[in-house]
This record gives structure tokens, C-alpha cells and sequence, in this order.
């Protein structure tokens, strides 16, 4: 009866990661600049990922877990410099944001957008 239930929680989480590393994929292609897509895709995708690698703890097996936590930490760790790091280069290059409403609070003038 337990076994059923962790393999039913288990297989839960696997949808639901995959539902949202899904819903990170379509937010990489309908964002309108890389700020927003960036936004989308490191959120979504680290919850994704969690969201299977705790489908894997379920196994109850001491080096699956291990190798979880170690993942787990990792990706807290490495998601939001990345997002980081591709968020101030495309800033470095004048990468403007094309949000509908959106503003610079940065203090910095941009170059006018040359596509509207």
C-alpha cells in the first residue's frame, strides 16, 4: 500500500516538473526580450527540476539521495548567477527591454530601440 503511494507521489512529480519545465519552454519562445525570457525560464526550470529530483528521493535509496541533495544544491546555487550573468551581459550590450510599459531605472540612457 506505501509502495503504491510513494510510486503514485513519485510519478506526480514527475508531471508536475515536466508541466512546468513545459511551461519555461513556451515562456523562452512568447517573451518578448531576453530579460523577461530569462525571468521565465530560470524560475520555472529550477522548480522543474527540484520538482523531479524529489520524485527520485522516493526511491528511498542512500546514493539516489545523495546524489539529489548534491544536484539540488548545485542547481540553487548555479541558476541564479547564470540568469545573472546573461542578464548583465545583454545589459552590457545595450540589450533594451521591449516589455510593453517597462523602465529603466538604472540611471543609464540606452540607445534609442531601433526596432520601434
Amino acid at each position: 500500500m506505501i509502495a503504491t503511494a510513494l510510486a503514485l507521489l513519485a510519478d506526480a512529480l514527475v508531471i508536475i516538473g515536466v508541466l512546468i519545465m513545459t511551461v519555461a519552454v513556451y515562456g523562452a519562445f512568447r517573451m518578448p526580450d531576453i530579460y523577461t525570457r530569462l525571468h521565465a525560464t530560470s524560475k520555472a526550470v529550477f522548480l522543474g527540476v527540484i520538482s523531479i529530483l524529489l520524485a527520485s528521493v522516493v526511491t528511498g535509496q542512500r546514493a539516489i539521495i545523495y546524489r539529489v541533495v548534491l544536484i539540488g544544491i548545485f542547481l540553487i546555487l548555479t541558476t541564479p548567477v547564470s540568469a545573472h550573468a546573461i542578464a548583465r551581459a545583454a545589459y552590457l550590450r545595450d540589450e533594451r527591454m521591449r516589455t510593453p510599459g517597462a523602465v529603466d531605472e538604472s540611471g543609464h540612457d540606452l540607445p534609442a530601440d531601433p526596432d520601434g
